[in-house]
């Protein structure tokens, strides 16, 4: 059954997924520190509103599959699981750093940013596909998906949208951070990997048991 026990579960596995150094959070960065934390916050809610059309996205795709098809719905947490280790592994694997120096050379206005902002997020097609994998993994068809889903989505989004407005607002410290210790974005690469790592294998283990 859906309640706070599913929510236990997804909110840190979320937030070490959000905590994740990615595209998003340097656009951020590059904002707040090239036109100030007013400009970073505005990037920052255009990628949440971004989030939030992904995940209606996804709310509207995943609901007719389990309309459809109980054995479809099966096959599309499967096939989730598969990439989520996927990208597990790949996240453990690399070894790519922020890339800073040089970026926030373009001056933006808040309107400006925060419509990029939106892009950056929307025009992401492993987005799009990373919200139709993770998602379902919290989901039981006992309860009706659709509100599971929306749950879901508008918890991840409020997660992503408070974290990016945290960044622009410490912009400066955390860019000093980052610079002068490596192992920070490393220690956070490695638990991210684990995390997605980790939901493929439970949701594997939970299917075939």
């Amino acid at each position: 059954m859906f309640g706070v026990e599913t929510l236990a579960v997804f909110v840190p596995a979320a937030l070490a997924l959000v905590l994740a150094p990615g595209p998003d959070t340097v656009y951020v960065l590059t904002r707040s520190i090239g036109d100030g934390r007013r400009v970073g916050v505005a990037s920052a809610a255009g990628i949440g509103v971004g989030v939030l059309v992904h995940t209606s996205a996804a709310i509207l795709g995943l609901s007719v599959v389990v309309r459809r098809s109980a054995l479809a719905f099966r096959v599309v947490k499967y096939v989730g699981a598969a990439y989520l280790l996927y990208l597990g592994v790949e996240t453990l694997r690399s070894s790519q750093q922020f890339e800073l120096d040089g970026a926030s050379t373009m001056s933006t206005d808040r309107r400006t940013s925060f419509a990029r902002g939106v892009l950056v997020n929307v025009l992401n097609p492993k987005v799009a596909i990373f919200f139709l994998a993770f998602l379902p993994q919290f989901v039981t068809r006992t309860d009706p998906v659709t509100p599971q889903l929306a749950a879901l989505g508008l918890t991840y989004a409020a997660l992503t949208l408070s974290y990016l407005v945290a960044v622009a607002l410490l912009s400066g410290t955390i860019r000093r951070v980052l610079a002068a210790r490596s192992w920070v974005e490393d220690g956070l690469r490695a638990v991210t990997g684990s995390v997605l790592v980790g939901l493929g294998v439970r949701l594997a283990v939970e299917e075939s048991a």
